[in-house]
């Protein structure tokens, strides 16, 4: 194995290579924000209710798995030419997503709520590349003490997808079909697609190549059981069924397989040892709690704020608006400031104690909150979001040699996806028992069968099928208790986010304050050890 030495890139280049990293970036947050505008009419034309969180657990779910070896094959290969082909497989995704339903030779044989589901795995394993790729070239690219300034544009343009996603979403939603919120990936992707290949040039190096494939697919196995277990249990079936109990089984089992995978092969897929480092440890465990908070969580909220609350798909976006501006100014002046001062330790504790609050704030939610207080309590999760995103990745690329760092990049995205996948599965089971919960204590058991068929969906369509189902005097007092039965499950949800958000501020305190590096070059780890010689990527 040969290396080289990095070569510094011109800042020139840098200032032309940003955007199309950015661009890139921005695909994969733009989607799951544009979807969750949408998901009201997409379960209303594809399916029941029930389904929701499959759509987004699905998407979630591959970005999780896939996330590593995305990071792996990155460090390996090269990240140019990874990161290029995970574009490629998300707009592949993307156009299929689009066009579910749409085969109809294949809709005999599997629904179109079916397929959607798939084509947002498929998705996901591309969106993947594209959060830890965007991730690890700024990584390559800028020095840990220069990195908090530019970490803080990409808080900042995450907050600006989160801002026009659900807007574009409500738009496209509420003029157009649904089915655009998919291929308006495909233009964006290809600008982003050329920029890359036209001006992003690294160092070559040389390595020898080991994909520790065997430890990936069993990671796979093992995650797909754990998110299944917490989407089927109790509700698909029941928690003491043979089917929970042989996914839990199946989970244990491929995850100690996992670890001896890891400590015997020469290339693991997710280097353990990268967890001796205090730091990258606690910053991994701040990912999960807030992934598993904030995505479980805010995943539901357009559905509140449609139905509950009358706003149109396009109105649902600007109500998310404030929350994702308080995301995007605190993330551009914590990254100067960190920058300017190369301090961060202080930042996870407050962002933690901020989301904490706002998350005790929603919980307050019922049928009858105003838009303008719901606004304050998401403005309030937004700045606490601010604080967090970007600090702690900084924080976990700090932590190790610079030979790991896409794989910790892609560690600490992975874990914060898993804890988004893990949150989005079981708060979907809690929510779909409260509401049948709330619907059967209003109108009986027999009211809470016509959810599904309903699909949370009580704008045109919905009602179309509600004044099927129900006589017409009954249609208003169904329509009332669903609402309320919404807001009772929303506002529920934001209990079990708060309980895991409270213990955010009290990991962060274990963060040891360890100076930023203020080059590239091979120097001592968090922990005192010597790195290694750099080697240079594609």
């Amino acid at each position: 194995m040969s290396t080289t030495p990095e070569a510094a890139l011109p800042k020139p280049n840098l200032r032309v290579v940003l955007p199309g990293i950015l661009l890139a970036m921005m695909l994969a947050m733009l989607d799951n924000m544009v979807v969750g505008t949408a998901m009201p009419k997409i379960v209303g034309e594809l399916g029941g209710l029930s389904q929701l969180s499959w759509v987004v657990t699905a998407y979630v779910l591959g970005t999780s798995v896939s996330t590593p070896i995305w990071g792996k094959l990155g460090d390996l290969y090269g990240r140019k030419k990874v990161f290029l082909t995970s574009i490629i497989l998300f707009m592949i995704g993307s156009m299929l997503s689009g066009a579910a339903g749409e085969f109809h030779w294949l809709n005999d044989a599997v629904s179109p709520m079916t397929q959607l589901i798939a084509f947002r795995a498929f998705q996901g394993l591309g969106a993947g590349g594209l959060m830890v790729g965007a991730f690890a070239l700024i990584g390559d690219l800028v020095p840990p003490r220069e990195r908090g300034k530019y970490q803080g544009l990409m808080g900042g343009i995450m907050a600006i997808a989160m801002i026009a996603g659900p807007l574009v979403g409500g738009l496209i939603t509420d003029h157009a079909s649904w089915r655009w919120i998919f291929y308006m990936n495909l233009p964006i992707g290809a600008v982003g697609f050329v920029m890359l290949v036209a001006f992003l040039h690294l160092p070559k190096k040389t390595t020898e190549h080991k994909i520790d494939w065997l430890g990936a697919v069993v990671l796979g196995i093992s995650i797909t059981s754990m998110v299944l277990i917490t989407t089927w249990g109790g509700k698909e079936y029941a928690w003491g069924s043979w089917q929970v109990l042989g996914l839990g089984a199946l989970a244990l089992v491929t995850l100690a397989a996992f670890v001896i995978i890891e400590l015997r092969v020469p290339e693991p897929v997710l280097p353990l040892h990268i967890f001796k480092n205090r730091n990258f440890a606690v910053v991994s465990g701040i990912g999960f709690l807030v992934g598993f908070a904030l995505f479980g969580a805010i995943a539901f909220l357009p559905l509140y704020q449609q139905t509950v609350q009358g706003a149109s798909a396009t109105n649902s976006g600007l109500l998310l608006l404030p929350m994702m501006l308080g995301v995007m100014v605190t993330s551009f002046v914590i990254g100067k400031i960190i920058t300017d001062t190369g301090k961060y330790r202080i930042y996870p504790i407050i962002g933690g104690t901020i989301m904490a609050i706002a998350m005790l704030l929603l919980t307050r939610l019922t049928d009858h909150t105003s838009k303008f207080e719901s606004t304050i309590y998401m403005v309030v999760l937004g700045l606490g979001m601010g604080f967090l995103m970007q600090t702690t990745l900084l924080i976990a690329q700090n932590s190790v040699q610079m030979k790991d760092l896409g794989v910790a990049s892609s560690t600490a995205t992975f874990v914060r996806s898993i804890g988004g996948s893990f949150g989005v599965s079981i708060f979907g089971a809690v929510f779909n028992s409260r509401l049948k919960e709330s619907v059967t204590n209003d109108l009986g058991p027999q009211a809470a069968t016509m959810i599904d068929k309903v699909g949370g969906n009580l704008g045109s369509e919905g009602m179309a099928q509600v004044s099927k189902l129900l006589p017409a005097d009954q249609i208003q007092a169904f329509v009332t208790a669903i609402k309320h039965a919404i807001a009772y499950a929303t506002s529920g949800l934001f209990w079990w986010a708060f309980a895991f958000a409270v213990l955010v501020p009290v990991l962060a305190i274990f963060v040891k304050e360890v100076p930023l590096r203020t080059s590239n070059q091979p120097t001592a780890n968090a922990e005192g050890e010597p790195a290694p010689a750099l080697l240079a990527v594609e």
